[in-house]
């Protein structure tokens, strides 16, 4: 496509925004973020990523940074994970945090909601195997909570009862001879039904002169 040249075409442009639904604009944006982060290269790497300041003390960090290289996140229905990627993979990764547009029909905001909650459950799911277990999960909460100003038994305590609540919500389904393994991703639409996810997922740190956005943080 040539997206991962020094300049875009513009023929790049319209045709990266109808894929992602950025706008023009922010893709340029994008763009220029994209070769600062790269020193003006046309892939990235996990390296590149480490280094961002405002990364350093997000509890989710680890999660953030391998989500832009597992395939999963291409859009392109492939597994596994790649060590660098190219302007277009980082687009497609970013769009992900992208707020919705004003005016879409249900149908499209479900459909948008619904990717965006796939996306969370794969940065959890880093096995690929369908399920994230209740330790997966009580860790998550951990790690959410270990940079506020809760104490560490309360934080313990905080994960325990997540980590029940979510058994219990998703543990009601289920026949009596059967195994609870973890949260599939059925479970994780359950758990976050109401939860308004389009306004929480964003990412600050790889914005320029663009809507701030944070993910975690």
């Amino acid at each position: 496509m040539g997206s991962s040249q020094s300049e875009l075409r513009e023929h790049d442009v319209q045709e990266l925004s109808e894929k992602t639904g950025f706008s023009p604009e922010q893709i340029r944006n994008l763009h220029k973020r994209f070769k600062n982060l790269t020193n003006n290269g046309n892939s990235l790497s996990r390296g590149d990523l480490e280094n961002i300041g405002d990364l350093t003390f997000n509890p989710i960090r680890s999660q953030i940074i391998d989500a832009f290289f597992d395939k999963r996140n291409f859009g392109q229905d492939e597994v596994g994970t790649v060590e660098e990627i190219g302007f277009e993979e980082f687009l497609t990764v970013m769009s992900h945090f992208r707020p919705l547009k004003q005016h879409l029909m249900q149908e499209d905001k479900e459909k948008i909601r619904r990717e965006k909650l796939r996306f969370l459950f794969n940065m959890h799911d880093k096995d690929n195997d369908g399920i994230i277990t209740l330790d997966e999960y009580r860790q998550l909460v951990e790690e959410l909570l270990s940079n506020s100003a809760i104490e560490a038994q309360r934080i313990k305590s905080i994960a325990d009862a997540a980590m029940l609540e979510v058994a219990s919500v998703t543990m009601g389904q289920m026949a009596p001879d059967e195994v609870y393994e973890g949260i599939t991703f059925e479970h994780f639409l359950q758990i976050l039904k109401g939860v308004e996810i389009e306004s929480k997922m964003y990412i600050r740190f790889l914005y320029v002169d663009t809507t701030p956005m944070s993910c975690g943080k």
